[in-house]
């Protein structure tokens, strides 16, 4: 696989993997118009499954059909697509190979009252789909948090044994945390280096607040002079806490909102040393056009952040 001086230096931190793992990691890393400068956009469409159809696919009909979102990939130029097994198979045949897949291999319903998600797939479709990586979400502080992390033990396992690296969602929730706590830049931050210690090839989180929900944390974050008052020092620290950011992160588009909020959430992601977002909600609910010129805005953010 041809790759750029910046994309090896990036393999070059997954020391231990095998050559197949990072090959499908490169793919990632050297696909779409952002292909070789070592950041990410990837389009993540699971919400249907947390959110419901209506909820998710009535702002923009056409997102009701799978093949709208592989065109919508391939037409932004997009680093990956993200999807549960059975969105990703209705358009296999129709786009095979045309775009990196990653297979979503868990999902949770926005009406449970039990913070945990079920297991709907498996490596071995990622396998058959031709897929360069696995997506698994965990919830730290969650009280199945632990089966989480067990599960997700067994997934990198098997999915390292195949070749393909694995792409973490790792959003605190449940247990002793508040609605405000789930974002906060030391519970972020935290989130953050947990997936890097059980496996994460790939790390996905929130963009943190300034809040901080631990006494102690916040007691050591005000003692070391931890800068935390705007988003890009906020992004600078979870990158820290990937291993001083040698895993790849990349963050969550969040709600719905306005092209220019998401503009400037991107550009202090960018600025901090993110790898990336991953949009979903801000590209597939917008219109073809308005979608595909956000998209291409995010990706000149990226390209001209050195």
């Amino acid at each position: 696989m041809h790759a750029t001086p910046e994309v090896k230096r990036i393999l070059g931190y997954y020391e231990g993997e095998a050559s197949a793992l990072l090959a499908n990691l490169g793919r990632i890393l050297m696909h779409g118009a952002l292909g070789g400068t070592g950041r990410v956009l990837i389009l993540p469409v699971d919400q249907g499954f947390e959110h419901g159809p209506g909820r998710s696919f009535a702002p923009n009909p056409d997102g009701y059909d799978p093949h709208y979102h592989y065109r919508l990939a391939l037409d932004a130029d997009l680093s990956a697509f993200a999807a549960p097994i059975g969105l990703l198979q209705a358009g296999i045949d129709t786009f095979a190979g045309r775009v990196p897949l990653i297979l979503k291999l868990n999902s949770g319903m926005s009406w449970s009252t039990v913070k945990d998600q079920a297991v709907t797939a498996t490596v071995s479709d990622a396998l058959r789909l031709g897929c360069a990586a696995v997506g698994f979400t965990m919830y730290p502080g969650a009280d199945a948090q632990y089966g989480m992390m067990e599960e997700l033990r067994e997934i990198i396992r098997e999915a390292r044994a195949a070749g393909l690296p694995t792409v973490v969602w790792s959003y605190p929730r449940g247990g002793a945390l508040a609605k405000e706590d789930e974002t906060a830049l030391d519970v972020t931050a935290y989130a953050a280096h947990l997936a890097a210690l059980v496996g994460a090839h790939v790390i996905k989180v929130k963009p943190p607040t300034a809040h901080l929900a631990q006494k102690e944390a916040a007691a050591v974050y005000a003692e070391q002079g931890i800068a935390a008052d705007t988003l890009s020092e906020r992004v600078r620290h979870v990158m820290q806490a990937a291993f001083d950011g040698r895993r790849i992160v990349v963050f969550s588009g969040g709600s719905a909102k306005g092209q220019d909020a998401v503009l400037a959430e991107v550009g202090e992601v960018a600025r901090g040393g993110g790898h990336g977002s991953i949009i979903g909600r801000n590209s597939f609910q917008r219109r073809k056009p308005d979608a595909i010129a956000l998209l291409s805005s995010i990706i000149d953010i990226y390209r001209n952040a050195g």
